[in-house]
């Protein structure tokens, strides 16, 4: 597996590409990430990359310990890989080096949170009939024998929560990359809001 980036969905825009086509793109801004720690199988039991990105006022001492005189990153995650060869702790990693217009990128982030929501919103149920009276206009029906078995299935699609969930929008196309402003710009949508935390790899 290769290596990603955190970054952060800055928003939607649209671009013109020279055919004059528009296209619809999220901007993700990835910020240089600095490599904070190697996992290697003989001590770890498996090869990762552990990068930092963003920035904090306070460090609690453990995380103090860790980072010593790296930069006070906010967030760490690990990526894991075939090989941590070519990389050094301390290392800043920029979206150029990895990413390039053209090439299919994994973007996994949380989605937004819609709260309590029903089974047409949520499960897309199909409603009851809205004349004669009807009040089964957006109830979710039978949830199981009464007899047997007696109970409600594990499993079955109900209202509830719905969305803050992690999601991963796979092989979505990089329509440009501006190093100067670190940004990437990916075709398409991104899950979360203007904000989220955003982890961008290769497909």
């Amino acid at each position: 597996m290769s290596i990603g980036l955190i970054g952060r969905k800055v928003g939607m825009t649209q671009v013109f590409q020279t055919d004059g086509t528009m296209v619809a793109v999220t901007v993700v801004e990835v910020t240089p990430n600095t490599v904070t720690r190697l996992r290697t199988a003989e001590r770890d039991g498996y090869t990762a990359v552990q990068l930092g990105a963003g920035e904090r006022r306070k460090l609690n001492k453990p995380l103090a310990g860790q980072l010593r005189d790296l930069p006070r990153v906010r967030n760490i995650r690990e990526f894991r890989m075939d090989t941590a060869d070519g990389y050094t702790v301390g290392q800043q990693i920029a979206v150029s080096d990895v990413f390039a217009a053209g090439e299919l990128v994994d973007v996994t982030g949380t989605s937004k949170g819609q709260g309590f929501a029903g089974t047409v919103k949520r499960h897309n149920f199909t409603r009851g009939p809205k004349t004669h009276g009807s009040d089964n206009y957006r109830r979710p029906g039978s949830i199981g024998p009464g007899t047997t078995p007696g109970r409600v299935y594990k499993g079955l699609r109900m209202g509830g929560h719905m969305g803050s969930e992690r999601v991963t929008i796979k092989k979505l196309r990089v329509v440009r990359v501006d190093p100067e402003r670190n940004l990437i710009l990916v075709k398409g949508t991104v899950p979360g809001a203007p904000g989220a935390l955003t982890f961008v790899r290769k497909a």
